[in-house]
């Protein structure tokens, strides 16, 4: 019966939306928003952007929050749910565990605080900002988003703490480091140290050019066994994302109009539409900015104005430890710091859960969340998994903190300068900044709370014996990674181990691959200046480096093999890019991740093999090495096989019959024809309807996928489940400084969070074909490009 009732309802929305006006809202004409102090002109241009022109950053704050609320007031609402740990009133009993995790993990509780302490003008430009979103919830019920009645929510006033919570939200999904610690931990107790630690990360820094370091081990302990560990498994497989992104920014000497270029495209999950950026123009008396926030959270971390631009990355500080607390045997309510016993911090809160059994709709779950002097006990809190321990977490950000964001200083920058003493106060993340001013200086500097730990390294986890404190310190700014204006004329980062060997405190142990960036460098060495056209050209670069060291390897081995000579021949032919018309980048793939898996399975057993290729960034580096090296032979013996001693040319064989197999079977018997974009996929939906009956045309459509997860043009898919995109580019962005008039930027999907709407996924095509669009910067390009023009006045008097 239900699925008659969506297939009627989508019925009816098929016919609705060729009627005009259907879930849209006025983008022309005059609307009173409360608390402005003059009235603010908002023109939309070709893409539906809005360029907001206002006589003041308040005022123009609050029209940002208003027409942010027009086009995307449902995605607000989704990622305020998700932050909060409240999107179980949205799923039901399926989201329950991610609710539990995000309300142990504190990030509204958080934001609440921060927000009771926020520095006066970061108070007055959110509360502006949010007074906008709340002036169209109140006003604009006649064009709320068709997405609230499909999904049986209602829209709910905003507050700072609910846009605070998105930017820890957004800063949990960028710590990442506790992902490699646990993995190497488990590879520790299953191998022993010496053992492990031959196939621990080999994180390389390009521009050091001493030898790279080996990975630390983190500090064993008889106290734990995470193999064993279901709670610790679930964290590791439904914690952090392996986010990353590209950032460069060119000085004037390479860049042809003699002023710096800033590139940037972050790499986020990407399926969703209409994506995770939300772009807009500002324009006061005193400020021209055009940019993009994330809706709900008015700080724009990418953008240019009249004197800078700014790009940003992943930096990949190890912010986050796992401890070992002891329970109190004479007391389970209190745990123990040496001889001391402590009573846990207890913070209850109720759920509510969507349930079609209970009258209302819903039903109500207690929740009592135990604190420590560290942080809040994680385990035992994510459903259907249990643990004999009692484990806490600390996190940086949690740590005091600054009170100011700098949100208004940040936008009016003037200089490098300027951007660095921003930078200085905005604590709670961990990012590569890189920006270039219009007097020709380029700078990159990391943000964030790097600790400084008693014993040097992070460790997984760490057993509490006494009161001590193994956080004695924060990095200093000042010295934290940064350079500024280089003799190479150049900066950037691709989430690379960017920490050179005489850094004098532990930074992490997770990071990408060097591949994108030693790419980047042969990019950027190349004699002459560079064009902003051949900066979006590089963000769209699908050398495959990675393969163009392996596939040599391959060619040799396979050719030696009947069976896998015409697989040989086709990768001696195909020039490493990761073109969707390759056929050589689907057999490399294919064979490079079965080559890996069979590598490692006999040792590691299936699912640790899974969820350690699982995280390509542990074991990429370190596999290249053993693949081209002799050093770590051993690794590739069959250990179940006791009557031969397989070599690595072995296992690439065998992998090689097995991925011809598989793709025989996918794409047929013509090896020549497998072609990478009929398996390298990236799909958009609609988030009301990610599966099943009305995807197709709700969503943005399945389209063939350049690149891969070492090219410069970056498709991210689940090892354990190729090869459809994940993540790539949430957007992309370059901005030449010497160019007044627009900023190239498409983003894969559109302005609007509203299906059906023009401009929901009106950017997909020159997304994925590599078309230009831009945010316009002039008042001329913006008046020539202008569709609609919108007045929002204060009230009467």
């Amino acid at each position: 019966m239900r699925h008659i009732i969506y297939s009627a309802l989508l019925c009816f929305l098929f016919l609705m939306a060729g009627c005009a006006g259907f879930n849209r809202y006025p983008t022309g004409g005059s609307h009173v928003v409360e608390h402005l102090a003059a009235p603010v002109k908002v023109v939309r241009d070709e893409k539906g952007m809005a360029y907001i022109y206002a006589d003041s950053l308040d005022d123009a704050m609050r029209a940002l929050g208003y027409v942010t609320a027009q086009d995307r007031l449902f995605q607000m609402t989704l990622t305020r749910l998700f932050a909060q740990g409240r999107i179980s009133e949205l799923a039901g009993e399926i989201a329950s565990g991610l609710d539990i995790r995000h309300r142990t993990l504190g990030f509204h509780r958080q934001a609440a605080v921060l927000a009771e302490n926020l520095a006066p003008e970061d108070r007055r430009l959110l509360e502006n900002y949010i007074a906008g979103i709340n002036a169209y919830i109140q006003t604009g019920a006649d064009s709320y988003p068709i997405e609230f009645t499909l999904a049986g929510i209602a829209p709910e006033p905003w507050t700072t703490a609910d846009s605070l919570s998105i930017l820890y939200y957004m800063s949990w999904d960028s710590s990442a480091n506790l992902k490699s610690e646990i993995i190497a931990q488990m590879l520790i107790e299953r191998l022993g140290e010496d053992r492990a630690g031959e196939i621990f990360p080999l994180n390389i820094n390009p521009d050091d050019e001493r030898p790279p370091a080996e990975a630390d081990l983190p500090a064993s302990t008889a106290a734990v066994r995470i193999s064993a560990d279901a709670m610790l498994i679930g964290f590791l497989h439904g914690g952090t994302k392996e986010i990353g992104s590209n950032n460069w920014v060119t000085g004037p000497a390479k860049s042809e109009g003699g002023k710096p270029i800033i590139s940037n495209d972050p790499h986020l999950e990407t399926g969703i539409l209409p994506g995770i950026w939300y772009p807009a123009g500002i324009i006061t008396p005193d400020l021209r900015i055009v940019g993009v926030h994330i809706a709900g959270l008015p700080v724009m971390p990418i953008f240019r104005n009249q004197h800078v631009a700014v790009g940003i990355t992943n930096a990949y500080g190890d912010v986050q430890d796992l401890y070992i607390e002891t329970l109190d045997p004479a007391n389970p309510d209190h745990y123990l710091e040496g001889g001391n016993s402590i009573p846990f911090t207890i913070i209850r809160e109720t759920m509510k859960i969507r349930d079609k059994n209970k009258k209302s709709g819903f039903r109500e779950e207690p929740l009592a969340i135990r604190y420590t002097r560290r942080g809040p006990v994680v385990s035992n809190v994510l459903k259907g998994l249990d643990t004999d321990k009692v484990m806490s977490l600390r996190w940086a950000p949690y740590e005091p903190m600054k009170n100011r964001l700098g949100v208004a200083d940040f936008m009016r920058a003037q200089s490098t300068d300027d951007i660095r003493r921003c930078l200085a106060s905005f604590d709670v993340i961990m990012l590569n900044f890189v920006f270039g001013d219009i007097n020709g200086n380029i700078g990159w500097h990391v943000s964030g709370r790097l600790p400084i730990r008693s014993d040097g390294a992070g460790t997984i986890p760490t057993a509490v014996t006494d009161g001590a404190d193994n956080w004695v310190g924060v990095v200093p700014f000042d010295e934290m990674p940064h350079a500024y204006n280089p003799d190479k004329g150049w900066l950037g980062t691709c989430n690379h181990n960017s920490v050179t060997r005489d850094f004098p405190y532990y930074y992490s142990t997770f990071f990408s691959p060097s591949y994108r960036y030693r790419r980047l460098k042969q990019l950027m060495d190349r004699t002459g200046v560079k064009t902003a056209e051949d900066h979006w050209n590089f963000q769209r670069d699908t050398v495959n480096l990675m393969a163009e060291r392996l596939a040599p390897f391959m060619v040799d081995t396979l050719a030696g093999a009947d069976e896998t000579k015409e697989l040989a021949e086709i990768l001696r032919q195909w020039n490493h890019r990761d073109d969707i018309d390759a056929a050589g980048a689907t057999i490399f793939h294919a064979v490079y991740e079965r080559f890996a898996w069979h590598t490692f399975v006999d040792e590691l057993g299936e699912d640790m093999a899974k969820t350690m290729l699982g995280t390509w960034y542990f074991w990429q580096e370190r596999f290249q090495q053993m693949v081209l090296t002799d050093r770590l032979d051993h690794w590739f013996d069959d250990i179940t096989t006791t009557d031969k001693m397989e070599t690595k040319q072995d296992i690439l064989i065998r992998a090689a019959r097995e991925a011809k197999a598989d793709l025989t079977v996918a794409l047929g018997s013509n090896p020549s024809k497998w072609q990478w974009g009929n398996v390298h996929r990236h799909t958009f939906v609609s988030p009301v309807r990610r599966d099943g009956l009305g995807k197709g045309l709700l969503g943005g459509g399945d389209w063939p996928a350049p690149g891969s997860v070492e090219a410069l043009y970056r498709g991210i898919y689940d090892y354990n489940a190729p090869y459809g995109v994940k993540i790539s580019a949430s957007l992309r962005m370059t901005a030449d400084l010497s160019d007044t008039d627009k900023v190239l930027a498409v983003l894969p999907g559109g302005i609007a969070g509203r299906v059906f709407h023009p401009h929901a996924k009106d950017q997909i095509p020159a997304f994925m074909e590599g078309e230009k669009v831009y945010w316009w910067f002039s008042d001329q390009e913006i008046q020539n490009n202008a569709e609609a023009v919108l007045t929002l006045t204060p009230p009467k008097k």
